[in-house]
């Protein structure tokens, strides 16, 4: 899926593009939107301040909307929770980046209300996820050989902002309990959106594969074996992570084989698998590179499946912290809290693709 970037984490790279900036470096800016309409608009823009010419992944900015979990957004230290689109992708293609030139900024306005509940109202916090993260540094010493100087070329200093939203109380009654009726477990039937008989086929046939690697996952973890299989995508024991992954497979098995899933096959992307609203069970939009896949193996239907179950928030909660075989391996090395929380992690452990005990 990710083989053009191997070794380093697709987010950090989707910000610096496949070449370094000088000393100067690249600049995030969050504002306010001057257009004050209570609904948590902030313009973005990233600003080329170096004297090289820079490729950014238009994905890891709001440039064509917002498909992953890109900004905090909080309220007196509480989060916001992100109920926007996540995104399973192909490795990037020369269409997917935009170079910005020395000077050139990229610039856009984002209704924050769209992707995070914020129905509450009042005034919150925002800061770009991505960039603020760690993994942002590891990968940029990476750029530089190992060497951590120039670490003060990205500048963060005003990527975070204050923005305004209005009180909409009565969303918030419609809504109340549908993810506690959701998780009630029902009949393990396939609905289909757009889908042609023949995908609807190889839509159950990747479910029923889906369930076989869910169950394979639950009862390793449930024997409380601690394998290469756990450490190679999960990292070192810990007690408490390792009953974090059984319950997440716990809940995704129990997903797979007992709710009522629409599948929704209108996306046409050729670069997505596929892609839920982690708010929405148990809805799935599948995309062009979902049929190309294989249906067992690595970056299957089946792990895709996985994959996107994880993310629901009644079933795991996971998020994209990180792409591809590699980058779920060195996160599970790095940093396991956080492969713990990575949808790729959970598939590729899934798959065992290839096989570890």
């Amino acid at each position: 899926m990710h083989k053009l970037i191997a070794g380093l984490a697709l987010f950090a790279v989707g910000m610096l593009g496949v070449e370094s900036a000088s000393a100067a470096g690249l600049e995030i800016v969050l504002s306010p939107s001057d257009r004050d309409r209570g609904d948590g608009t902030i313009e973005f823009s990233l600003v080329n301040q170096s004297s090289a010419t820079v490729s950014v992944l238009r994905w890891q900015t709001p440039l064509d909307g917002v498909t992953n979990d890109l900004f905090m957004v909080s309220q007196n230290g509480k989060p916001a929770v992100y109920t926007g689109p996540l995104y399973k992708r192909m490795a990037p293609r020369a269409g997917d980046f935009i170079e910005l030139k020395p000077g050139e900024s990229l610039n856009a306005s984002v209704e924050l209300s769209m992707y995070y509940d914020m129905r509450a109202g009042g005034q919150y916090q925002v800061s770009y996820d991505r960039m603020a993260s760690e993994v942002i540094r590891e990968v940029m010493v990476a750029q530089r050989g190992g060497v951590s100087a120039g670490l003060e070329s990205f500048d963060m200093s005003r990527a975070t902002t204050a923005v305004y939203a209005d009180s909409t109380p009565e969303a918030l009654d419609m809504d109340a309990g549908d993810d506690r009726a959701s998780v009630i477990p029902l009949a393990a039937t396939n609905s289909f959106v757009s889908c042609s008989n023949t995908r609807q086929s190889q839509l159950a046939t990747a479910r029923n594969s889906s369930i076989t690697y869910a169950s394979n996952s639950k009862s390793y973890l449930t024997a409380g074996t601690t394998g290469s299989r756990y450490t190679w995508w999960f990292g070192s024991y810990n007690s408490s992570r390792y009953a974090t992954v059984r319950t997440h497979f716990n809940n995704i098995y129990s997903a797979l084989s007992s709710q009522p899933y629409t599948f929704n096959c209108s996306c046409t992307d050729s670069g997505t698998y596929a892609y839920v609203y982690p708010t929405q069970p148990y809805k799935v939009y599948l995309c062009g590179a979902f049929w190309s896949a294989p249906n067992t193996g690595t970056d299957s239907r089946a792990g895709t499946l996985v994959h996107e179950t994880s993310h629901f928030s009644v079933v795991a909660g996971t998020g994209d912290n990180a792409y591809g075989q590699t980058a779920a391996h060195n996160l599970a090395v790095s940093n396991p809290t956080k492969a713990v929380a990575n949808a790729d992690n959970h598939e590729y452990f899934a798959e065992n693709t290839p096989a570890r005990n």
